[in-house]
């Protein structure tokens, strides 16, 4: 019974059944946004009994899909685990989200898997996402299967989404079945990689393409291996054996990739996925790659050594408070015990562990090699942190993830808004490492940082729903500054006379400009005591005070010099506070001759696109004020990658914009680099908009 009054059921109400390291498969699910990944997760636990009825997105009934931001947009927001039985094998099941804004979780759970299911919609054929993911999985190096989804939709084509697939990844893609109709009238799929053509096949399919689709499959089979590519060579043929110790062979050294299809909606299909995932890909291995911790050289870890795991998911939830995914890749975990967090170097005590199932929990007294489980309530540990035992400690690799292209400005709307703000901005970003926030020290802004438009709009979303806490939005302030370009002197004199004790403080200061990046100078240059020794700190602070706020748009003023060499005082009026008034008043009135100008911020921004969209990119980045420095082929093939210097002004929503042009295909990053010079019109604009900020004060 599920406890549909919290996100997340700790019912804890039977057993995960325990499973051997040869019998589990943990796989991950990704494809482009609306091929049907949460509707086949929801199939393959149906056809198993781990669910008792097939949920349908429609009716916010999946089991993946739980929190309520997920059932009303109908889309997956964040990854859910999954689990279900088949005989004596155990299939861990990570579903991720399809979005790019997403795709920190995407590429999680990648880095948690064994192997992988890319769904492609038979509509649309491959995508962005797809090509985006194909390139994760041959990076990571996960066997996977290609699964043509969506069969039963109009327009839908399996033989024309096969021909591009080969067409964008190549030869290696191999449909091992083919459908029986199309659309509406698909019936049922056959499994060519098990038919005998001489034998009798369903009415309506095509007899010619499925002899040809086998003659693929038999030849990529016998290609894997060469004992029975020599046979194959000799006699024309191989066994029904043969072929399928030949497509597990190449399946598992990534020369094949198999292609299958079906409907997660009617449920066809979905059987033969489950027995592929079964045979075709890998259990966890024996020995993975890992750092020593001390001195960072390559170590191996065999699943029989002391217990070692990686955190890939951080969840916060209001009433369980934080939950913490991992993945075991060797030894044993209890619960009731404890491990030792290799990153942050401390040792953590545990309660009971968890198999998930969308957000019901099942408990379990231990986890081994490649069992995929969750923890409560850790006190040190993070997302992507390494766990073992303290006297045999491994550090895995973590995941390289997107920056955040895309910030906002956010300003709690009430006082108990701002007492709340803190504890619900540190656990979304504890429960996503795409998801940043800071606090700009030059404009006291609140910023948060995220992939993209949806990204930012849901983790405020959350902030409301999850923290009650309302906030508005708005676009960051560019944290202008000012200078000088030439040297000047001037004289600030501070007297005030108003009975008693007066204030008397007069100083001459001299300002030139330095170099950029060499901040700030102050020198003492007076002679003959006509300022005494103990008023030059207040000078010096006078002036400090004054450079943050500058002249033109009262912007903090940068890289100058500042010389104190002459003044007056007065035996009895003159004070610390009266000289750095003048001191002030000194500053402000040499600035204003010394030729005073605003500097902006500009990125090193480097944009990775196909190149095809080179010239819409070149012209897009003109527009904003950018110079392109360079352009250079990009890692994959048709793409290029342009390097280029643009104004921080410009960029806070070219995330959307690249995403546009592009169709998603598009990505950048980008870093400080320097402070130029405001163009004449942008300056007057700022300096207009200073003193209308000023008059509506």
């Amino acid at each position: 019974m599920l406890c549909a009054s919290v996100p997340l059921c700790l019912c804890a109400c039977k057993i995960m059944p325990e499973a051997t390291i040869q019998n589990i498969r943990n796989v991950v699910l990704l494809s482009h946004a609306g091929a049907g990944k949460t509707s086949l997760a929801e199939a393959l636990l149906f056809n198993a009994g781990a669910v008792s009825r097939l949920g349908r997105i429609e009716e916010g009934n999946t089991t993946s899909d739980y929190t309520e931001e997920e059932i009303a947009r109908r889309i997956s927001i964040s990854m859910s685990l999954l689990h279900y039985k088949k005989k004596e094998n155990r299939v861990n099941i990570i579903d991720t989200p399809g979005y790019a804004d997403f795709i920190g979780d995407a590429l999680s759970g990648a880095r948690a898997a064994d192997g992988a299911v890319l769904l492609v919609c038979a509509q649309s054929g491959v995508e962005t996402g797809t090509q985006k993911f194909q390139e994760t999985l041959e990076a990571r190096n996960l066997p996977h299967i290609i699964f043509v989804n969506k069969l039963d939709k109009e327009n839908a084509d399996f033989f024309n989404v096969v021909e591009s697939l080969q067409q964008v990844f190549g030869k290696k893609c191999i449909p091992l079945q083919m459908p029986v109709g199309s659309g509406p009238t698909l019936k049922e799929i056959i499994n060519l990689a098990a038919v005998d053509l001489a034998g009798s096949l369903p009415d309506g399919v095509d007899k010619e393409k499925a002899k040809k689709i086998k003659e693929q499959i038999v030849e990529a089979a016998a290609e894997a291996d060469d004992k029975i590519l020599e046979k194959y060579l000799e006699e024309g043929e191989i066994s029904q054996e043969e072929m399928d110790a030949g497509l597990k062979k190449g399946i598992k050294g990534k020369r094949i990739i198999p292609i299958l299809c079906g409907s997660a909606t009617n449920n066809i299909g979905i059987k033969e996925l489950s027995q592929a995932i079964i045979s075709y890909l890998p259990p966890p291995p024996e020995e993975v790659a890992a750092l020593e911790p001390e001195t960072k050289e390559a170590i191996s870890v065999k699943s029989d050594s002391p217990f070692s795991a990686l955190v890939f998911k951080t969840v916060s939830d209001p009433y369980v408070g934080q939950l913490s995914l991992f993945r075991v890749y060797s030894g044993t975990l209890s619960a009731n015990t404890g491990f030792y967090n290799v990153n942050k170097r401390q040792k953590e005590r545990i309660g009971q562990i968890y198999f998930l199932q969308g957000k019901e929990q099942l408990s379990a007294d231990k986890v081994g090699p490649g069992d995929i489980a969750a923890v409560a309530k850790l006190k040190n540990t993070s997302t992507f942190d390494s766990l073992s035992d303290e006297k045999s400690p491994f550090l895995f690799e973590a995941v390289t993830l997107p920056s955040s292209s895309l910030s906002f400005s956010i300003k709690p709307k009430t006082r108990a808004d701002e007492e709340k703000i803190s504890d619900g901005l540190s656990r979304l970003t504890h429960e996503d490492v795409t998801f940043h926030t800071s606090r700009d020290p030059q404009t006291k802004e609140l910023i948060i940082s995220g992939v993209g438009d949806l990204h930012l709009e849901i983790m405020v979303g959350q902030l409301k729903k999850r923290f009650g806490v309302e906030v508005e939005v708005g676009t960051p302030k560019v944290p202008y500054k000012e200078t000088i370009r030439k040297k000047a002197r001037a004289q600030g004199k501070y007297k005030k006379q108003s009975g008693g004790r007066g204030q008397y403080g007069d100083c001459w200061l001299e300002i030139e400009p330095l170099a950029q990046g060499e901040g700030f100078v102050f020198e003492n240059k007076i002679v003959g005591g006509t300022i005494p020794r103990q008023y030059i700190p207040a000078v010096e602070k006078g002036v400090v005070e004054a450079m943050g706020k500058g002249v033109l748009a009262g912007y903090p003023v940068i890289d100058m010099k500042v010389s104190v060499y002459d003044g007056s005082y007065h035996t009895v009026d003159s004070s610390e506070m009266a000289f750095k008034i003048a001191a002030s008043m000194a500053f402000k009135n040499s600035v204003r001759q010394a030729n005073p100008a605003i500097l902006e911020p500009i990125m090193n921004v480097e944009i990775t696109i196909p190149e095809e969209f080179m010239g819409q990119i070149t012209g897009s980045l003109n527009f904003h004020r950018g110079r392109v420095m360079g352009m250079s082929a990009g890692v994959r093939a048709g793409t290029q990658v342009i390097k280029a210097t643009v104004p921080l002004a410009e960029m806070f929503k070219y995330a959307t914009e690249l995403r546009s042009v592009t169709s998603g295909q598009g990505s950048y990053q980008m870093e400080f680099s320097r402070y130029e010079e405001t163009p004449q019109k942008v300056q007057q604009e700022l300096i207009a908009r200073t003193a209308k900020e000023k008059e509506e004060e």
